[in-house]
């Protein structure tokens, strides 16, 4: 198996931190490793070219486009196994195949390319699409739905707490205003709704003044924070030992979610500060491999900006 096959299919992505998420979590070429997040499948390939006759893959992804690509890659491989399945049932999934417990977990959080790249997804601000936003086009909540349903605080709450926007009263009550005039149905409208919400002197510097909204209304809709905390407690029981956890995040509310649950799991005490003695009998169930994240290098970035934010983080099962 080759990374050049990756260029045939219709999903293209450009994969981050492939090489080093790769080296950080293969220990073992006879082993059986778990690529959460298929995506663009780059680091599925690298997984594969490493494996031997004997080692197994296994694949989720809940998009229907991700899962297509990877049947169109690795068909033929008898030593891939493609599960479409949203990874909040990983644990689920590996014990119904056998595939329990694992030597390797991978996790490429956010949005891949093609989410964002094809404007009919509702993804992106920077092309003119319907709300929508789903990573499963099966499931029933959109975008839309949030903008034009969803009570003004409800609005600013998530685009407080999952967009961490400075703004994010002001931009819900220029939704509600909006949508009694007429239902919001396209990512364009949105956008030009935000920009009037915040003030001209905040626009100028920053972000595009959209992109913390349309984070906020992604995150909701895909309940991304929900999934990733159920995922993470299900990786102890699914590691088997010295099995290894690489988990790649793109903004700080996955970050901090991952850090949180790896301090956990290295045995930090939870008991209140000034007991005398722990009574909490939290004990060490991973350790933590990279204290400090491994960022993409200068010339990854400058390959792919999308690729800046990113943040690796490694454990394994004690």
């Amino acid at each position: 198996m080759t990374s050049e096959r990756l260029e045939q299919p219709m999903f293209r992505h450009r994969t981050v931190l492939r090489q080093e998420a790769v080296d950080q979590l293969f220990t073992d070429p006879d082993g059986v490793y778990v690529d959460c997040t298929l995506g663009g499948a780059g680091h599925s390939a690298c997984i594969l070219e490493r494996l031997s006759a004997k080692g197994r893959l296994i694949g989720f992804d809940q998009d229907p486009q991700a899962i297509e690509n990877a049947r169109l890659l690795f068909a033929a491989d008898p030593r891939f196994t493609l599960i479409h399945s949203n990874f909040a049932n990983l644990k689920e999934n590996l014990q119904k195949r056998d595939f329990f417990p694992v030597d390797g977990l991978l996790f490429d959080l956010g949005v891949s390319s093609p989410q964002l790249d094809e404007a009919e997804r509702g993804f992106s601000y920077m092309q003119d699409a319907r709300l929508d936003m789903r990573m499963d086009p099966g499931s029933s909540l959109t975008a839309a739905e949030i903008v034009n349903v969803w009570s003004e605080e409800e609005i600013a709450r998530i685009i407080w707490q999952y967009g961490e926007e400075n703004w994010s009263r002001r931009i819900a009550q220029r939704i509600v205003q909006a949508r009694e005039k007429q239902p919001l149905t396209g990512t364009g409208e949105l956008v030009e709704v935000i920009k009037a919400a915040i003030p001209a002197a905040a626009r100028r510097s920053g972000p595009h003044p959209a992109k913390r909204t349309f984070q906020a209304l992604r995150i909701a809709v895909n309940d991304e924070l929900g999934v990733l905390d159920r995922a993470l407690d299900q990786i102890p029981d699914c590691l088997d030992a010295d099995g290894r956890l690489a988990i790649i995040t793109f903004h700080s509310l996955e970050d901090r979610l991952v850090k949180g649950k790896m301090r956990e799991w290295a045995g930090k005490c939870l008991c209140p500060p000034g007991l005398p003695i722990c009574s909490c009998g939290k004990k060490a169930l991973m350790n933590i491999i990279t204290r400090k994240p491994i960022l993409p290098t200068a010339q990854e970035v400058e390959m792919n900006p999308r690729s800046r934010s990113a943040k690796l983080r490694v454990a394994a099962k004690i």
